[in-house]
């Protein structure tokens, strides 16, 4: 079965005129148009491709690389604001439509949102919905404490920054445990700090306890390399030095700087620490 939406992998059937047409196992079949048809295919090759219904809501398939996916999140641009809508940009030629009904604030155009695409039930066509919370559950999660996980930056709240946590759930880092630059829209890995007994969902940056320590080192080391053998961050260095310079707690570059000095990896002087 075709999925659209998603990507899929699908065997090339024949070409023609206007494309290739592809299939599934069970007899479906989409056209490829020209434009995106590799130089070197191979009848019977198989394709990984994105399907979704084009400006006539046709289904199509395309090589080109959307920005979101179906059931996916992603921070997207407001191309134009129409009679129903915002069209938001996510990479292809047929814009995504952001209803009215499903914008949590009125989008403006030039503006960038946290988006949720989502196949709605009644026109049957890709929808997006910057109503991001009721696309988020925090039931049946199964994280143990340090797992590592995907990160999309959501929005800012009073206590840090809420984050979507694997494409599914809802998580917060706490500012006390932010020691790099943060904004919506960022994507990168963090780690499982607590689970609480109401279902909300702490995240770290660093790895918690005895597992903070090796990658810990690794940033340390990098840096290090990057910046000639030197850092001049040492013991009374202040701890708005050490994050501007590495994106670190001082008690995390303390516990770092342990490891790479008992590794005899460096020399720590008075004025830094000096690689070895």
């Amino acid at each position: 079965m075709i999925e659209l939406g998603n990507y899929n992998t699908l065997k090339v059937l024949r070409s023609t005129s206007i494309g290739l047409f592809l299939g599934d196992d069970e007899g479906t079949e989409i056209l490829l148009p020209n434009k995106y048809v590799p130089e070197d295919f191979q009848i019977d090759q198989e394709m990984d491709v994105f399907c979704y219904l084009d400006n006539a809501e046709r289904p199509i398939s395309t090589t080109l690389k959307p920005k979101i996916v179906r059931n996916g999140f992603a921070y997207l641009k407001v191309v134009e604001v129409g009679a129903y809508g915002a069209f938001m940009d996510w990479g292809l030629e047929k814009h995504l439509l952001v209803p009215f009904r499903e914008q949590s604030l009125r989008m403006e155009e030039g503006e960038k949102y946290i988006v949720h695409c989502y196949m709605d039930e009644e026109s049957m066509r890709l929808t997006g919905s910057s109503r991001v919370d009721k696309f988020l559950s925090n039931d049946n999660m199964e994280y143990n404490q340090n797992d590592e996980v995907d990160l999309l930056v959501y929005r800012k709240t009073p206590l840090g920054w809420e984050t979507i946590v694997d494409n599914r759930h809802k998580g917060l880092i706490f500012d006390s445990d932010i020691f790099k630059p943060i904004s919506v829209g960022d994507r990168f890995k963090g780690f499982v700090k607590n689970i609480r007994d109401d279902k909300k969902l702490d995240i770290s940056l660093q790895p918690i306890g005895a597992k903070m320590l090796e990658p810990t080192a690794k940033m340390i080391l990098d840096k290090l390399v990057q910046s000639g053998g030197f850092l001049p961050l040492h013991d009374k260095s202040s701890p708005d030095t050490i994050q501007k310079t590495l994106h670190l707690s001082k008690k995390a570059f303390k516990k770092g700087v342990g490891i790479l000095y008992r590794q005899r990896k460096i020399s720590i002087q008075e004025d830094g620490i000096r690689l070895l």
